[in-house]
This record gives C-alpha cells, structure tokens and sequence, in this order.
C-alpha cells in the first residue's frame, strides 16, 4: 500500500453549495444563458453531468456562456427566468408537473430543451434488463412499478427535448432516435478540487519513488449497493490470488456486503463506508491496484470511463472489464489493463508483479496519470459542451 500521502482537504465546498440567487446572478451575467434542471444534488450524476459541467463552463476563458443549475423545489422559479434563457437542459430529470410547467413556458418563449442522461434508462423496453443488471427481484412487483414508472417519465422528459447530450457514442447513438437534432458526446471529467488534490497524491506518490509497505492491495471502490454482480466478475480470480499469494489484500469502498467466492477471505478485506468524493481519490491512491469489473450486458456496455480516470490521476493501475468506453481511455497494458471474462487471473498477477516493481510501476503510473489530469481535466469538458450548446444560442 502506498503511505505518507497528504490528507484530503478538512472543509471542501461542494461546487453545490450555493444559493439560487447566486446561481441565477452568474447565469445571467453570460451573453449566452443555459439552465440544467437536476431532481437534488447528490455525488454521482448530478456532479459529473451538472455540477463539473457548469462550474467549467463559468470558468472557461473568454466565453460569453454563462450556466446555472436548478432543482426541484427551484423549477417554478426558474419558470420565470425562461424568456432571458438560450438553452435548458434536463438532467436525468423524470416528467412531473413543475417540468411540465416549465417546457410549456419553454415552448411559448422557443428556448429549446436538451437531455442530459448517463446510463440506458430512458427507455422501458430495457427496464428488466436494468432491473437485472442492477441486481433486482423480478419476482417483486414494486420493482417493476418502480423501474417502469421512473424510465417512462424519463422517456416523456425526453420527448420534449429537441436534442440530447450523453457520456459516450453507444448512448448517443440510442439518443438520436428520440430527438430531432440528434445527440453530442459530452464526457465525464473530474472537477477542480477533487483534481487538485489528485495531483497533490500523484506527486507524493512520484516524490517517493511510489514505494510501498505492507501487502499488495487490491482497491474495489463500488459506489452503490447494485454492484454484487459486477463484482462476481473478478471475485472468484481475486480468490484464487488469495489462495496462492499470502501478501496481497483487499480493499472495498462503498456498498458491497456479498464476496461471493472472495468470503473464505473476509479477514483479509478491509471495508470502508461510502466517503465523500474527494477522501475517496486518497483511498483510491492509497492502492496499488484499482479495479473496474463489469458484467456484459447493454446497461453496463454504455457506461462511462470514470473508473479508470479517477483512479489514473491519482497514480494507480486498473485492472477493468472491456467496454467501448474502457478500450477507449486505456491503453491495454501501457495506462492500464483490460481484461476478458477469462482473463482476471493473469491480469491481477500481473498487476501484482508490477505493484511489487516501483521502478517498472512508476514507468507506467506516471504517464497514465499525466494523460488523466489532460484528457479528463476539469476545464476540458467546456470545449464539447459548447460545441453541443452552439447551435441554441440565440443573437443578443
């Protein structure tokens, strides 16, 4: 495990933590205004699609686009700030009255609506293959009252908007099919603060020599209870490694209580609560070996490439499941490696040679870091999201 790395920040101000009123004041104060409409701030979509996004947006150099983001008990408010808006975007945002509302005032004002959704959840022809992959009991009926009823208002959200933003080609292209202008591959990126002290990590992490103590530990950082057959995917090769290898460990962060063929082992995980977004880029650096096991199935193929990035930037080696969006952002065994359903035994051994390697680790870490803190900059994602945003924005 990798020690003597910086503590996390005591106090970070969420990009969140703002009043509407100053949000409404640095939107308006743009030539070019766009709101994005998100249910209730939360770390996951709401940071990587609204939150991040916005907050590059108001800092890239030079632009006359100015952004703000409004949730529910804030929509009939924003209602009333229509006729001064170029675009809106609704974020993963299911239909309800208050969204009614404020389409039909869009609608009156031709302000045009965009979509902004991270997963394959807005159609309900795939709501039981969601269901499975997200580990629930067909044999309750409230799941599917659940699943079909929060997938359809997200469909007739969608069917309001003119276009779609998404987080790589697969979703996009599934998009279009509901929307008149199509969809713009907008990514996924980190955001300043939880950049920042990634590089912080990375530098302690490359000023010694990225030395290590104690035994190889092997980070799964699940994020949501749902993962127990993500997780199954590398679980019984992470068991075979334990069996034959008595200086390797594991680490789980997040929701995850089944190890499946990882159980015989349980002395030998540590468990941590789900953190705050930016603590968890130091348990992240703190391993030697992150990864990013997915089933194979279309909910999990759309995915995005985050996995790999948060953990890149902060110095680590992922070990991940091949997705279109993985094989894209890694490098197969030069930034990081992929690795076929049959192939999670080979690619944690030699994961774990090459932990127990500073010199040949630090080859390969430090390059693949450096392209994360590039690619998937904060500030990077403002060039796409203009792109997208371009052709709604009207003369002044």
């Amino acid at each position: 495990m990798f020690t003597d790395l910086p503590d996390a920040p005591v106090e970070v101000a969420d990009l969140w933590d703002s009043s509407m009123a100053e949000r409404v004041g640095t939107m308006l104060d743009g030539t070019h205004r766009v709101a994005f409409v998100y249910r209730s701030p939360d770390t996951s979509t709401f940071r990587y699609r609204v939150s991040n996004t916005v907050d590059a947006l108001n800092h890239a150099p030079g632009s006359t686009l100015r952004a703000g983001w409004f949730c529910d008990d804030e929509l009939r408010a924003l209602t009333r700030l229509v006729p001064q808006l170029d675009a809106i975007v609704v974020a993963r945002y299911p239909y309800n009255a208050a969204l009614r509302e404020l389409i039909q005032k869009a609608e009156a004002h031709d302000v045009p609506l965009l979509f902004d959704c991270d997963d394959l959840v807005f159609d309900v022809g795939f709501a039981e293959l969601v269901m499975s992959s997200l580990g629930k009991d067909p044999e309750v009926n409230a799941e599917w009252d659940v699943w079909f009823a929060y997938m359809g208002r997200l469909n007739a959200a969608l069917a309001a908007c003119r276009g779609a933003l998404t987080t790589n080609s697969l979703l996009a292209k599934r998009l279009a099919a509901y929307v008149e202008d199509g969809a713009a591959v907008v990514p996924n990126v980190l955001n300043r603060t939880q950049q920042a002290y990634s590089r912080d990590l990375l530098d302690a992490k490359v000023a010694s020599g990225f030395r290590c103590e104690g035994p190889v530990t092997i980070g799964y950082f699940s994020g949501t209870p749902s993962h127990v057959r993500d997780f199954a995917v590398a679980s019984t090769a992470l068991a075979r490694l334990l069996d034959e290898d008595d200086d390797v460990s594991i680490r789980i962060v997040g929701y995850l209580d089944d190890l499946g063929a990882l159980e015989p082992h349980r002395e030998r995980v540590e468990f941590q609560s789900f953190m705050h977004y930016v603590a968890l880029q130091r348990s992240i650096a703190e391993v030697e070996v992150n990864i990013a096991p997915l089933s194979h199935t279309a909910f999990n193929i759309c995915k995005s490439d985050l996995k790999f990035f948060e953990a890149a930037a902060v110095g680590t080696w992922t070990v991940a499941s091949h997705t279109p969006s993985l094989d894209d952002a890694i490098d197969d065994g030069v930034t990081g490696r992929l690795a076929k359903a049959h192939e999670w035994d080979g690619a944690l051994r030699e994961a774990v040679e090459l932990a127990r390697d500073a010199q040949a680790y630090a080859a390969r870490a430090t390059p693949a870091a450096e392209k994360a803190h590039a690619r998937w900059a904060w500030d990077s994602v403002a060039e796409p999201l203009t792109r997208a945003l371009e052709p709604y924005l009207r003369a002044r």
